[in-house]
């Protein structure tokens, strides 16, 4: 794990992103006992409420369970559900601006989608014009 302490994003929220990243790369398994909120807190000097708060948020999102007296684990699907959220994300905050900007200049469906073919195809290298 490594946290930004001079970034923008507040640790708390670093907390909940490092163990969803970790579940999604399969750091930790569907079952798997994730650190405590005072292993973490003692390892990178953050405070305990505040990594309590950023584990709280990935037990709302049904990511990881409190057993009481045992700690944190993963719960079944937690990485289905990280998928998930962030498939939702990345068209929030990538495909629709994309279309959006298209229709701003006046692509055609099928002419954006033949772009992205193409830069899948070539990785974006290939500069040619789309008529």
């Amino acid at each position: 794990m490594h946290f930004d302490f001079d970034g923008n994003t507040p640790l708390y929220l670093q907390v909940a992103e490092q163990i969803e990243e970790a579940i999604l790369t399969n750091g930790f398994k569907s079952g798997e006992q994730v650190p405590s909120t005072t292993e973490i807190s003692r390892e990178f000097h953050i405070n305990p409420a505040t990594v309590l708060k950023g584990m709280n948020i990935l037990v709302n999102d049904e990511i990881i369970e409190k057993r009481r007296g045992l700690g944190m684990f993963v719960l079944e699907g937690a990485r289905e559900r990280i998928t998930d959220k962030r498939r939702t994300q990345f068209y929030d905050d990538n495909i629709q601006p994309l279309i959006n900007a298209a229709r701003q200049i006046g692509l055609s469906e099928a002419v954006l989608a033949e772009m992205i073919k193409r830069g899948y195809a070539d990785n974006g290298t290939d500069n040619q014009k789309i008529d």
